[in-house]
């Protein structure tokens, strides 16, 4: 867990007002105690993303709005497909060969 003080020290440029926005808005869901904001390795990583959005792509709110929700879907598919994937894996070979001719068949109309 890392608190403010260290989010706002790796990230220099990064106000605390503007932190606060992006909790406020849900873009960081990090948990809250006396002392502040505790981010979670995740939070610290979408932090950085938000930022580098914000700062090198300059994406402005309303585009921040659409992008990080989209990102969270893809994010979850990925998890998803990667449950699939395992779950396949763990299947006896001929199965795994059914799904694998399944899937290598083109579909009707493309």
């Amino acid at each position: 867990m890392m608190g403010e003080r260290e989010i706002l020290g790796r990230y220099t440029d990064l106000r605390r007002e503007t932190l606060h926005i992006w909790v406020e808005r849900g873009w960081v869901l990090p948990e809250r105690d006396q002392g502040g904001y505790r981010f979670r390795e995740i939070d610290v990583a979408r932090v950085g993303l938000i930022y580098e959005f914000s700062t090198e792509l300059e994406l402005d709110e309303d585009t921040m709005d659409v992008i990080l929700p989209l990102l969270d879907q893809v994010h979850g598919l990925r998890h998803q497909l990667r449950c699939l994937a395992d779950a396949v894996s763990a299947q006896p070979e001929e199965v795994r060969r059914r799904i694998a001719r399944t899937l290598a068949k083109p579909e009707d109309g493309a």
